[in-house]
């Protein structure tokens, strides 16, 4: 592979996602971050639901879910219930919630339009597996870079070679790792 192409392509990739998230965050719907808007979604398409069970579904923290959660509660526009245990804590939309949600239903739509604005219906397919591609590729991603770092410490502490630079890494136009 070109790696001149692959810098170009990890520096893009990562300067989409630090400009969306910057850009996302800017967004608040009637005082509601558009993450809150995923939650209160998922929980109109699947039912209340488990705070766990929502960071892993969309790709957040536990500890984000739990604040997004509060400030929706806050809000009036879910509560926390117990489920059928009585141990299991869910999280359900409201009234208002729901009412929130139907005056703002075009959003998302407006979101997906903008992000994907100039995209025929092929270069969409290859954007889809392309997508899938990297997704399957960062599945062990932090257990192989973390494998590589501590094999790289035992061989720098073996050799004694800590501290010094590989001359032959080259300087790229990209910021890299």
């Amino acid at each position: 592979m070109d790696w001149d192409q692959l810098e170009e392509a990890d520096w893009l990739f990562r300067k989409m996602v630090r400009r969306f998230i910057k850009e996302r965050d800017k967004i608040l719907i009637e005082g509601v971050a558009l993450p809150g808007l995923l939650i209160l979604n998922k929980i109109i398409r699947d039912g209340a639901q488990r705070l766990g069970d929502l960071a892993e579904e969309l790709d957040f923290t536990s500890g984000a879910v739990t604040a997004l959660s509060d400030k929706l509660e806050e809000k009036g526009l879910a509560v926390r219930c117990k489920g059928k245990d009585r141990r299991t804590v869910l999280l359900d939309i409201t009234d208002k919630g729901r009412e929130m949600l139907q005056r703002n239903q075009n959003i998302g739509r407006c979101c997906i339009t903008i992000l994907f604005d100039g995209l025929d219906k092929n270069r969409l397919s290859e954007q889809i597996s392309a997508y899938r591609q990297i997704i399957g590729n960062l599945e062990h991603f932090s257990e192989i870079i973390l494998g590589l770092a501590r094999e790289n410490s035992e061989r720098a502490q073996s050799a004694d070679l800590t501290g010094r630079y590989d001359s032959e890494n080259r300087k790229s136009r990209f910021l890299s790792y």
